[in-house]
């Protein structure tokens, strides 16, 4: 099991400890409050996510390089839910190779409920986050 799908593993594991979906919000908002400070000098058009109800930027960083190459992401909103689907995601896919991203697919979306529980307008904007996130991350794994 790589890295990745331990964290989704886990994060799916801690989200059972709660008994219904308003203890299971709040911890993805307290999750999204734990985000460190983006740089607001990353908001940027290049950074902003398209297809998010909310403003959300994501900047991609390569550390490393060959074998020990990893993507780090430093990730933001100006809503609280949506910072916390990002902390979700970061916990997830930030400081793996490229190749690890593009080989773990997102099965937290289903395990969690995420995919029943958010708005339609949330949901595109989840899904429009882990598409850059993989869109990243092959651009990288092919290099």
């Amino acid at each position: 099991m790589s890295d990745a799908q331990q964290a989704q593993a886990e994060l799916v594991e801690e989200f059972s400890f709660f008994d219904n979906w308003m203890d299971r919000y709040q911890y993805i908002i307290d999750m999204g409050k734990a985000l460190p400070e983006y740089p607001e000098a990353l908001k940027g058009p290049e950074t902003k996510i398209d297809g998010c109800q909310s403003n959300v930027w994501i900047h991609p960083e390569v550390r490393g390089e060959g074998s020990k190459q990893r993507l780090h992401f430093q990730a933001t909103s100006d809503a609280a839910i949506v910072a916390g689907l990002i902390a979700v995601v970061l916990r997830i896919y930030n400081d793996r190779t490229p190749q690890e991203i593009v080989a773990t697919q997102p099965t937290f979306l289903n395990e969690l409920g995420l995919d029943k529980h958010l708005s339609p307008t949330r949901s595109n904007g989840l899904h429009a986050m882990l598409k850059r996130i993989y869109g990243v991350a092959e651009l990288h794994a092919n290099a």
